[in-house]
């Protein structure tokens, strides 16, 4: 896998001082993905790790069609707390991007859930990649993380390259999200 790292630099935030950078992808397809760190310093030797997909009508606008922008919080907050580190992963809408993802969003208006609607638009119900995970946590000597998440696909993932123990990370749900956080525990086997 092709990448560079950006300089580290100080990114001062609501949830306190952090150090971050960017990992710039290069992928097959000749497309290229930038992906943020944000990171405790120094690092514990067991930091505690939220690997977040890009969700820029969650993170950005507060969307509450899904629990994403408060898990962030929620994770930012805790990864200062304990030393840790947040992995931005620019992979929108489970890895189909903002397009889909909103055409996705118009399915789901008529009644689909995220994953009927991920899966009629001719995508998988998660297309997301982490193979550049791997490679952040090889850049920054990691071997051993507690993971903040409630995925057991993404438990998977992380122990191809770390030793990991699962920590949960739940959100109160609201009247717009219930099916949503419903489906990712019916069909994607989330751990809620």
């Amino acid at each position: 896998m092709k990448f560079e790292v950006s300089n580290e630099a100080n990114l001062p935030t609501q949830f306190g001082n952090f150090k971050t950078q960017a990992f710039r992808e290069y992928q097959t397809n000749g497309n290229t993905l930038e992906h943020l760190v944000v990171f405790t310093s120094p690092l514990s030797n067991t930091p505690l790790v939220r690997v977040h997909s890009e969700c820029l009508t969650g993170d950005v606008f507060g969307s509450k069609k899904c629990d994403c922008g408060p898990e962030l919080a929620f994770a930012m907050k805790r990864i200062y707390e304990e030393n840790g580190m947040l992995i931005y992963l620019r992979q929108e809408g489970r890895g189909i991007g903002l397009f889909n993802k909103i055409n996705a969003y118009n399915l789901q208006d008529g009644g689909m859930d995220t994953v009927e609607a991920n899966e009629a638009l001719g995508f998988a119900k998660d297309a997301r990649q982490y193979e550049i995970v791997g490679e952040i946590f090889k850049y920054f000597n990691i071997s051993q993380i507690k993971l903040l998440t409630n995925n057991p696909k993404k438990i998977t993932e992380m122990e191809k390259y770390v030793k990991c123990v699962r920590h949960s990370i739940i959100i109160e749900p609201n009247e717009y999200n219930m099916n949503y956080l419903k489906v990712k525990k019916a069909k994607m086997g989330h751990l809620l």
